[in-house]
């Protein structure tokens, strides 16, 4: 693992400071985005799962409540494009990723990174070689490389008959090797980076997904 002043120390201030202000500049944001969910399915706003963090340590992610409050929701660990257990609310936020905006408090907590591995759940991590298991040394991330290439993710798991097993064996695997090359090389400019390739990733992702939405809508009239 990287060794540098900011692997030790400088991230985790970086962390903090920017989570920090990121909840004050977004305190709006975060009341009307909660009142979406509310209007749209109730109580609760926030959907809270273990994953696994730093050393193996479980935590609650935050994330905004993206599936209905039916006995349903309760069922597959991947979710892939399409899946009806998704509110109308829930796909916009999935699709534009708002719905980890409130991962910024893990990341003030200390438990999670603005940048690093995607934390996974226990249910995929008990089964890590000890290889893999070098990427719990470091905080799970909210954005990283992985969630650079595979902003696309639930569509690419949509083509797949058997999800769970595809993300397994073929996705997770990819993921974890090159979370380990990031967890090598830890600069707080591949940081910086990496938060503008998400940003502009985010962009690009929302303005095909409005091209293809009013190229369908011209088609129907």
């Amino acid at each position: 693992m990287t060794d540098t002043f900011y692997s030790r120390s400088g991230k985790r201030y970086f962390d903090a400071f920017v989570g920090f202000t990121a909840l004050i500049l977004l305190a709006p944001a975060f009341a009307m985005l909660g009142l979406c969910v509310y209007f749209s399915s109730g109580l609760p706003i926030f959907f809270r799962q273990e994953r696994t963090g730093r050393d193996g340590k479980p935590f609650r992610i935050w994330k905004f409540r993206t599936m209905k409050l039916a006995p349903e929701a309760h069922g597959a660990l991947v979710t892939a494009a399409g899946d009806s257990r998704v509110t109308p609310v829930g796909r916009w936020l999935r699709r534009t990723k708002c719905d980890e905006l409130p991962q910024l408090i893990n990341v003030l907590l200390g438990e999670m990174s603005l940048v690093g591995p995607r934390p996974e759940v226990p249910y995929f991590t008990v089964d890590y070689t000890s290889l893999q298991r070098d990427v719990l040394r470091i905080r799970p991330g909210v954005t990283g490389p992985t969630a650079n290439l595979y902003i696309s993710e639930e569509e690419l798991l949509a083509k797949q008959p058997d999800k769970e097993t595809y993300y397994r064996t073929v996705l997770l695997p990819a993921k974890l090797q090159m979370d380990l090359d990031y967890a090598m090389s830890i600069g707080f400019n591949k940081d910086l980076k990496l938060l503008a390739n998400t940003i502009s990733g985010l962009l690009l992702k929302s303005r095909e997904v409005e091209r293809l939405t009013a190229s369908a809508t011209q088609k129907e009239i």
